[in-house]
């Protein structure tokens, strides 16, 4: 997965986007349980930029978010499965509760979220803006999440 980085290798390509004059868009997300509402969110923050770099939570994070028995798919499957969309750059997991560090040491000209935000209510907001950056919101109107097709998943099996 050559499009999966560490930290540091990410750093040195947000980096090199600035060089040459690029630029980048930080998504992020659990990812879990892909369904079509999270390819619309990483289509639609593609086209915020040049390139996107995709942060998604550690099996750890999602635990501590989402409680037990999330998540239903390990950190490696989910990373394996953006990297394999042609509208993803790059996939970085993070252990932390939110992005913050990430923007930090990322700096991304846009950070974008899904349309469960709009742009006042996006957490990292401040982080963003303080550096310059701006930040988005893209994907559908939130008609899918991970959540729902578990409940449905439920209702089938009761």
């Amino acid at each position: 997965m050559e499009k999966l980085l560490t930290l540091a290798a990410a750093v040195e390509v947000a980096k090199a986007a600035r060089l040459e004059n690029k630029t980048l868009a930080l998504a992020n997300g659990a990812f879990d349980l892909l369904h079509v509402g999270h390819l619309r969110y990483l289509q639609g923050a593609k086209q915020e930029a040049d390139l996107l770099l995709v942060a998604i939570n550690s099996d750890t994070s999602v635990r501590a978010l989402k409680g037990p028995p999330r998540p239903i798919v390990p950190q490696e499957e989910r990373a394996e499965l953006l990297c394999a969309l042609s509208c993803v750059d790059w996939v970085v997991v993070f252990d932390e509760l939110d992005v913050r560090h990430l923007i930090r040491a990322l700096k991304p000209d846009v950070h974008v979220k899904g349309r469960d935000y709009c742009p006042d209510t996006i957490p990292e907001r401040a982080e963003i803006e303080a550096y310059g950056g701006r930040v988005a919101v893209a994907g559908d109107e939130k008609n899918h999440s991970t959540t729902e097709v578990l409940s449905k998943l439920k209702e089938g099996n009761a």
